[in-house]
Formats: structure tokens, C-alpha cells, sequence
């Protein structure tokens, strides 16, 4: 009868996939406004990105 119980006890705690996914998604949404948006980059980490990218692209 415990056994019984406890599994009673956890699907209730569960809650329904569209209801989760509405969940996720109000926290995205008020974290995206909450947080600020990142700063450029500097002139000299932007250079050095294009250059690994186009290293990258000459190995493939």
C-alpha cells in the first residue's frame, strides 16, 4: 500500500509538458529583459575571430 501511495504522490507532483514548456519559456522571456545586452567586442578579438574563422573554413 506504501508503494501504492508514493506512486500517487510523484504523478501528481508532475506537471504536463505544455504547461512546462509555457513555464520555460515566461523565465526565457524575463531573463532576456532582466539581462543586459554584452558589450562589442574589441576591434583586436574581432580580428582574431574572422581569422580562426577563416582558418576553419580552409581546413573544410
Amino acid at each position: 500500500m506504501t508503494m501504492t501511495m508514493s506512486k500517487i504522490d510523484k504523478d501528481a507532483d508532475q506537471i504536463d509538458h505544455k504547461t512546462c514548456r509555457y513555464i520555460c519559456d515566461a523565465v526565457g522571456e524575463r531573463l532576456q529583459q532582466s539581462m543586459r545586452p554584452e558589450p562589442a567586442l574589441s576591434s583586436r578579438l574581432q580580428q582574431l575571430l574572422d581569422e580562426m574563422q577563416r582558418r576553419e573554413g580552409d581546413r573544410h
